[in-house]
């Protein structure tokens, strides 16, 4: 049976948006090399001429083009997701490796080290067995640096800790139940600041362009109320986070929880 010949005809949105796609340089090289090769069928060339003018294998430009023509230029970008082992750390695993790391090392060491992180996951029984080279995966995934120290508040991770914060993680985790609603509630102070030149407009060929000079122009708090399940979310800004103003919100966060009872009992 003769193999399947899969044409890419892109339109002039398509090729232009892959264009642009190359221009950018922040993508990975693998897209970068499916978009040439799409961009290289579009103008009829061979299989093997796209392989060698792109250095790659013909199977890569034939499957480029098969998830160009049964799917559309998205996916023939896009890397397909492969199937493989499950991970060993689930979500609590991954969340107590984080807080270790940034923990105090344990009595008589400096830092923490791979495998003495490996060796307090298994004794935190956040996993059966772990490898020292499955916890640097993860440390490397998550952008976790073990040398370098951030936060002003240094935590003792023990088996009360893991409790606790696995306690809060299972709340998180529960399914929607407008019955029981579940309402974050949490403060952030930010700078205002404005801009000490007005921003030049864009022009055809040219992009809006702002200067780099900024002015600072006071604070505000922000107390956000965010109910992750329901998609509801209310942001409070105040000048100042004093105690009315903390208690104002309390009494606000009892008022929201009270209306979504309200409106579970009336959906019954």
């Amino acid at each position: 049976m003769p193999k399947k010949i899969y044409n890419v005809d892109l339109t002039g949105e398509e090729r232009a948006c892959l264009l642009d796609f190359i221009k950018s340089g922040e993508k990975s090289a693998r897209k970068l090399s499916r978009a040439r090769i799409l961009l290289l069928a579009d103008e009829n060339k061979s299989d093997r001429e796209i392989a060698e003018v792109l250095h790659t294998g013909a199977s890569t430009v034939q499957r480029s083009r098969q998830r160009f023509v049964e799917g559309n230029l998205e996916g023939a970008l896009d890397e397909r997701p492969r199937q493989g082992r499950s991970k060993r750390l689930d979500e609590k695993g991954e969340a107590i490796l984080e807080t270790l790391a940034h923990s105090k090392p344990p009595e008589g060491r400096k830092r923490w080290t791979l495998q003495l992180l490996a060796d307090r996951l298994v004794q935190l029984k956040a996993v059966d067995s772990i490898s020292y080279e499955t916890v640097r995966q993860e440390v490397k995934q998550k952008r976790i640096k073990l040398n370098v120290k951030k936060k002003w508040c240094i935590p003792t991770v023990g088996a009360e800790f893991v409790w606790r914060m696995e306690d809060v993680l299972d709340l998180y985790a529960m399914p929607y139940d407008p019955r029981r609603p579940l309402v974050c509630f949490d403060e952030h102070l930010v700078q205002l600041i404005v801009e000490t030149r007005c921003p030049l407009p864009a022009k055809p060929g040219r992009p809006e362009r702002y200067d780099y000079e900024y002015k600072r122009n006071g604070t505000r708090n922000l107390f956000l109320f965010f109910q992750p399940l329901a998609g509801f979310r209310h942001v409070r800004v105040t000048e100042r986070r004093t105690k009315i103003d903390f208690a104002h919100c309390i009494e606000l966060l009892y008022k929201i929880c009270v209306m979504c009872e309200n409106y579970a009992a009336a959906c019954k």
